[in-house]
């Protein structure tokens, strides 16, 4: 259990620091709060989106998207994830997809 927590926290950890080579202001939640309902990873800009983040080889992510909705309350439900070796990938419902093609 605790490998696997320490995993994710360094997913987590992985994933802000990304956001940040592209000029975002992020930060893993868990460390300040911890509070439920929360994202994995927040950030000012993405504020509308829940993200939900997994840094495993293989993902349910049906399973990662209910988690990402049952949290997000009025954001858009988001997971960012990747394997070991890949790219970051980003995965979100084709409604709220289609609702930033009309930005």
């Amino acid at each position: 259990m605790t490998n696997s927590r320490a995993k994710g926290a360094a997913g987590e950890r992985e994933l802000a620091n990304k956001l940040k080579e592209y000029g975002y202001t992020a930060r893993r939640t868990q460390q300040f709060c911890g509070k439920a309902g929360d994202s994995d990873v927040v950030c000012e800009e993405l504020d509308e989106y829940h993200i939900e983040v997994k840094r495993v080889e293989r993902l349910n992510i049906d399973n990662a998207m209910d988690q990402s909705l049952r949290d997000c309350q009025d954001k858009t439900p988001i997971v960012v994830h990747r394997r070991n070796k890949k790219p970051w990938m980003v995965t979100m419902y084709l409604e709220d997809w289609l609702a930033l093609q009309k930005r």
